[in-house]
């Protein structure tokens, strides 16, 4: 099928992008040379100190992998790029289809892909992003993919396969949307880079207002580029994996493709230069399509479109209606707060740790939950944050929910958070009732302690008398408390709160009992 090229004009002027820690800047460059060869070069000396990063050994000799991406991002709009049908998720099948988008005879010819080729929006930026390193979890790698260009497209239409009658229906409602490319260049090595590097830049379009970037809907679909080769040898064939529509997806079908490609080369096989998919049930990718043949994609200038002119204020004309031409410098001034400035206020504002302000940014409406959470209870930020990030979250990956799903609400949780910061209650007893909460949506934490009565012991004469007994009945642990063992304090401790069954204190119990030791 033939593709069209979509021209765009920027008054002799090429825009480049470049990103600062996740935020996007724009410059300019000469219109000088050939695009074409430039965007189809996918080796450089810059390159090679992010692919051979990651060194796998499978057999005797290392291997490197090299991961190159391609974005689909779908625009947020109501209508489609060059005709008037509505956009709208999961609507019946070719009921949003002009005829236009149906290419019926009568009407343009438009039985191709408009799409930009040699001069895209913008070319030559980065994008950063971090990665949490996996043997030191406390710790956020800050790595940086090129960005070798962003062009405008539209959107093709979707096949629906029918196993049952072996049969393959088409929707038109995709066809013709609006899409935002970005080709980010082979500089990531595993699947956990390419997806933090996707989750980050969906962030971005997300704060943009660019894309609603659902990839779960289709708004966000990325096809990987992989190879493998030996570190200083050249790089190897690569396939690509098409159509992921989610960040684990994603991960597992580049780790898993990488893995297959060293089997392969070490079983003395060979990789073709393929399209596969990933089977998202099996975990394994599944051939497609080989691409050994020439592709000859034909593109041509559209002569239908008038060229899009960008201006920023220096190259504005004189005179100009400011409602009638696009001026980058004023669409910079008004950006709006973006990934990476959000983890710094964080991180100032709460004192969290770098890798704290990923997670709660990278988990769908963790961040609102968080501050939710913090505008209704008194307990330090820390403490709100460790909740949040270890118990809801840890219980949310347990039973598989979104945030949105939670039986526990901020409110919820930030009552619960008061009565332990006010000492209503130990810390063991707010474990237990979150669990209460979780199983009994709709009952408060104030509720659930009256019922269960978890309120601490405030009677001292009997906390007192439960030490007393704590110490006769574990001579053992006294002993070896008294021979320097100092983690026996804690084991005594332990032992006096299940006594009192979760309902003492366990700073007064330790004073409790160091006393009586001591006399």
């Amino acid at each position: 099928m033939a593709a069209l090229m979509l021209r765009f004009c920027c008054a002799g002027r090429r825009w480049t992008l470049s990103c600062v820690d996740g935020a996007f800047r724009q410059g300019r460059g000469p219109l000088t040379g050939s695009m074409s060869s430039r965007i189809r070069g996918q080796r450089s000396v810059a390159q090679h100190s992010f692919t051979t990063a990651q060194k796998l050994k499978k057999g005797e000799r290392e291997w490197a992998a090299v991961v190159g991406l391609e974005i689909h991002a779908q625009i947020s709009s109501n209508s489609k790029l060059f005709s008037g049908s509505q956009v709208h998720f999961a609507a019946p099948p070719n009921s949003l289809v002009s005829f236009f988008d149906a290419s019926l005879p009568g009407t343009l010819p438009a039985g191709y892909q408009i799409t930009q080729q040699r001069l895209p929006i913008a070319v030559n930026g980065s994008l950063a992003y971090g990665v949490c390193i996996r043997s030191q979890h406390s710790q956020v790698a800050n790595k940086t993919v090129r960005i070798k260009q962003i062009q405008l497209e539209q959107d093709s239409g979707k096949s629906l396969h029918d196993d049952l009658r072996a049969q393959t229906l088409i929707d038109l409602n995709r066809a013709g949307v609006g899409l935002l490319e970005v080709v980010l260049e082979p500089d990531m090595s595993c699947g956990e880079e390419a997806a933090m590097a996707v989750r980050e830049l969906q962030l971005i379009l997300q704060a943009l207002g660019t894309s609603q970037a659902n990839m779960a809907e289709g708004q966000l679909r990325v096809d990987a580029n992989i190879s493998v080769h030996h570190p200083g040898e050249p790089w190897g064939i690569r396939t690509e994996v098409k159509n992921l529509n989610s960040a684990k997806f994603l991960a597992k079908a580049i780790d898993y493709e990488i893995q297959r490609q060293i089997n392969e080369l070490e079983s003395g096989g060979e990789i073709l230069n393929e399209t596969r998919s990933f089977d998202y049930k099996l975990g394994c990718t599944v051939s497609m399509r080989d691409k050994e043949g020439k592709q000859d994609y034909r593109f041509m200038p559209e002569p239908n479109l008038p060229p899009l002119l960008l201006f920023d204020s220096e190259s504005l004309p004189a005179g100009a209606d400011p409602q009638q031409v696009i001026n980058i410098d004023q669409l910079r001034e008004h950006l709006p707060e973006l990934p990476s400035q959000t983890r710094e206020k964080l991180m100032l504002q709460y004192g969290l740790r770098p890798e704290y302000s990923f997670t709660l940014l990278n988990e769908v409406g963790l961040l609102e939950f968080f501050h939710n959470v913090m505008k209704d209870t008194k307990a330090k930020p820390h403490t709100v944050t460790n909740w949040v990030l270890n118990r809801f979250l840890g219980s949310l990956k347990q039973h598989s929910l979104a945030v949105s799903e939670s039986p526990v609400t901020p409110s919820a949780l930030a009552e619960l958070l008061d009565l332990l910061d006010g000492r209503a209650i130990s810390s063991s007893a707010a474990k237990q009732v979150f669990q209460l909460l979780w199983r009994s949506p709709g009952k408060t934490p104030a509720q659930i302690v009256s019922e269960q009565k978890l309120e601490l012991l405030q009677d001292r004469e009997a906390l007192e008398q439960l030490c007393r007994a704590t110490l006769e009945g574990h001579a053992h642990v006294v002993m070896d408390l008294k021979k320097g063992n100092p983690r026996a304090i804690n084991k005594l401790i332990g032992l006096v709160c299940k006594a009192a069954l979760n309902r003492a204190d366990p700073t007064l119990i330790k004073e409790i009992l160091e006393r009586q030791l001591s006399s």
